[in-house]
């Protein structure tokens, strides 16, 4: 599969690490009375919460011998997971789309909990003589094409009836269209953070003129794992997500220590940190099962994919609209809710 629904790339390559080493790691069994499993991340805040659940113990006191890997790229990925070498990885919703749209082993994966909302962290630079998004026709503007970045400038263009004909598109991913922007080379970029907000503070001549915070549920990271392994090993899928949810409680009791451990997972800064979980929502049980389960809420995961499935396959980027609803598992959650 080519790379064309790529989230976070970039942050990927930074790793430097080969995805052949989570290849080989995607072994389960007994271990001191543990489970063993992988998931393969990126370099993302929004995986703030599990690094902390990791380094406090918290899937370890639930049985779950978690193992993270980092891959470099998400063509690894998708054929680890393709090929059934992976159990679980963390798509963004494009992606998620793609694969269901694809057909075949694809799109065999269950959506169990929300990892993250984007609501400020992706976000359109412009330098302030552009005076709004109307302005942005005839201009270069800087994105990676067919990426999720790209799918955010289009629909953000659609709120002032622009499409992609109205504007030049300069193909560039979002650590060097952020960089481009600062140093001024271009007048309008599309990118997400650091990257995003370190090219504002660095460039007096501009400003976010658009962020994701003005398309509430557009752009969400997820956590999956394959049907065949929720079925084989229900109690790991359990003790994820309950593992999940002690970080994200950690997280809000214990700030400074949950965002030091996390940022020194990532590979930022504790300021970057802060500064970036600004930009996401981590959602709790209640507003991942809203998201989840309610399909008249305004956060339902079920209308914003149909909506970006619409959208992807009028632009001929996916060829069929596929069944969604059958890629959210919601019982887990389901069954922590009701134990409160």
């Amino acid at each position: 599969m080519n790379q064309l629904w790529n989230r976070r790339q970039t942050l990927w390559m930074l790793t430097g690490v080969t995805g052949s080493l989570l290849l080989h790691a995607c072994t389960f069994g007994n271990q001191k009375n543990q489970k063993t499993t992988a998931i393969g991340l990126n370099p993302w805040v929004g995986s703030t919460p599990l690094h902390i659940a990791k380094e406090k113990g918290f899937f370890d006191k639930r049985g779950l011998n978690l193992e993270v890997k980092i891959f470099s790229g998400t063509s690894d990925a998708n054929s680890a997971y393709m090929s059934g070498r992976l159990d679980s990885w963390c798509p963004v919703t494009s992606e998620a789309v793609a694969l269901a749209a694809k057909g075949g082993a694809a799109s065999e994966f269950r959506i169990v909990l929300i990892q993250d909302i984007s609501n400020g962290a992706d976000g359109i630079l412009a330098r302030n003589r552009i005076k709004n998004l109307a302005e942005f026709k005839g201009k270069r503007i800087a994105v990676e094409q067919d990426s999720v970045s790209h799918f955010f400038l289009l629909k953000a263009l659609e709120t002032v009836k622009l499409k992609a004909s109205d504007f030049t598109l300069v193909n560039t991913p979002p650590d060097a269209a952020a960089a481009a922007y600062q140093s001024g080379q271009i007048d309008i970029a599309v990118t997400y953070s650091p990257y995003l907000t370190k090219a504002q503070q660095a460039q007096p001549d501009g400003r976010i003129i658009f962020a994701s915070s003005g398309l509430p549920g557009a752009i969400a990271d997820l956590y999956v794992f394959s049907p065949q392994f929720i079925q084989d090993n229900p109690q790991i899928v359990d003790a994820f997500i309950r593992g999940i949810f002690d970080g994200l409680e950690f997280l809000n009791s214990n700030r400074e220590e949950g965002i030091a451990i996390a940022a020194t997972a990532i590979g930022i800064s504790p300021e970057e940190l802060t500064n970036d979980l600004q930009g996401i929502k981590l959602p709790n049980l209640a507003e991942n099962l809203e998201i989840l389960t309610d399909r008249n809420s305004n956060a339902s995961l079920l209308k914003s994919m149909q909506s970006l499935a619409e959208f992807l396959k009028e632009r001929n980027q996916i060829q069929i609209i596929p069944e969604l609803e059958t890629l959210i598992e919601p019982k887990f959650l389901q069954g922590i809710q009701s134990e409160a």
